[in-house]
């Protein structure tokens, strides 16, 4: 396992780049602390399999360094960096059986053959391939050909970090699951560093200790998932994290109050916001009444998901989204929306405002 290190990072496809947007991957410094799980999450085009590929070797950054464990391999191959990648599509050796794909890499290494057999016996169980480990690749699905991948990485118990980009995009969605689950494991119980680059909040919450959300090429917040869900750094995370995503509502500020649709809202603590200034509430803090306390809002759907219903209302024009327990009514009156205190964030030019007094 590895501290990887990346120090003034950043990448372009473009020989001369002159500008920050030429830049597909944008200046980042950040330390991934050995031992960790980590899942890079973002929209298709963020820069998430850039910088992926920049951590394992098959591409050189065009500024900044990587270093494991305090050591430079910013130019070094992939071979040399001791670690295993699994790629979002299959990479199997189609002549081979499954149990020789498994045992390829530790094979090349030289290993002990009771070692092999012990490890990749144990593999094939968490990829539920046991009875499958003396056919052929070639004759094998394309979700159990990624299973093969997905252990071949797993096999190896000495490498410095374990990547994953999108490795279960063609896998069904019961086994994404299963697998979710059996990396997690591996995770608990080796302690490898691993990076999993996914494009699904669900894999990416349930899988890693930290999440790296991305936007635009550049990292917009690191966190736990109860970080990323409760207070968004940056409205992209707001929007990409939750289902339904965060509201945002155009708003004047003024210290501890906001003014949205001309109605004054009182959000529990002072803020100093310039430029575009937004409120950002996600539909679980979002309250529905009738009278004349509140923001004129006016139901347009409702949506019995089973566990919860999404209402869909209109305030000035815009479509918001509501969320309320299972078995509650929504009432034909409801024309008014306020907010929960605690579920209000502010924003600036996108990135969230810290209340004054507050620790940022």
């Amino acid at each position: 396992m590895a501290k990887i290190t990346l120090d003034n990072l950043a990448h372009s496809y473009l020989p001369n780049p002159q500008t920050e947007a030429d830049f597909a991957l944008k200046a980042l410094n950040h330390d991934w602390v050995d031992g960790e799980a980590y899942a890079l999450l973002g929209s298709s085009g963020c820069g998430k399999s850039t910088l992926l590929n920049i951590i394992s070797g098959l591409l050189i950054p065009s500024q900044g360094r990587v270093l494991f464990d305090g050591r430079d391999v910013t130019t070094a191959p992939t071979a040399d960096r001791n670690i295993a990648q699994v790629f979002q599509f299959p990479v199997v050796y189609d002549t081979m059986s499954v149990r020789q794909n498994l045992a390829f890499p530790l094979k090349n290494r030289g290993m002990d053959a009771a070692e092999i057999a012990r490890r990749v016996q144990k593999v094939a169980a968490m990829i539920d391939m046991e009875a499958q480990l003396d056919h052929k690749a070639r004759g094998l699905t394309a979700d159990a050909k990624q299973k093969i991948s997905l252990g071949r990485g797993m096999v190896r118990e000495d490498v410095n970090a374990l990547l994953f980009d999108e490795p279960l995009t063609v896998i069904d969605p019961h086994m994404k699951w299963e697998l979710r689950t059996q990396l997690k494991k591996l995770h608990q119980d080796f302690g490898h560093t691993m990076i999993y680059v996914t494009h699904d909040q669900t894999e990416a919450l349930t899988f890693a200790d930290k999440v790296v959300v991305m936007y635009d090429g550049r990292v917009v917040q690191i966190g736990t998932p109860q970080e990323l869900f409760e207070r968004p750094a940056h409205t992209f995370v707001g929007y990409f994290i939750g289902s339904p995503g965060m509201n945002l509502f155009d708003a004047q500020i003024d210290g501890a109050q906001a003014r949205i649709c001309d109605v004054t809202v009182p959000l529990g603590a002072s803020y100093a916001a310039t430029g575009r200034t937004q409120i950002g509430v996600r539909p679980e803090f979002i309250r529905l009444s009738s009278g004349d306390a509140g923001i004129p809002a006016s139901v347009r759907r409702v949506e019995d998901v089973g566990r919860h219903k999404i209402i869909r209302l209109d305030v000035g024009g815009q479509i918001i989204n509501a969320v309320a327990p299972e078995g509650s009514e929504v009432s034909a009156n409801t024309n008014r929306i306020t907010f929960a205190p605690e579920g209000i964030n502010v924003y600036a030019d996108d990135w969230r405002v810290t209340p004054q007094g507050a620790a940022a």
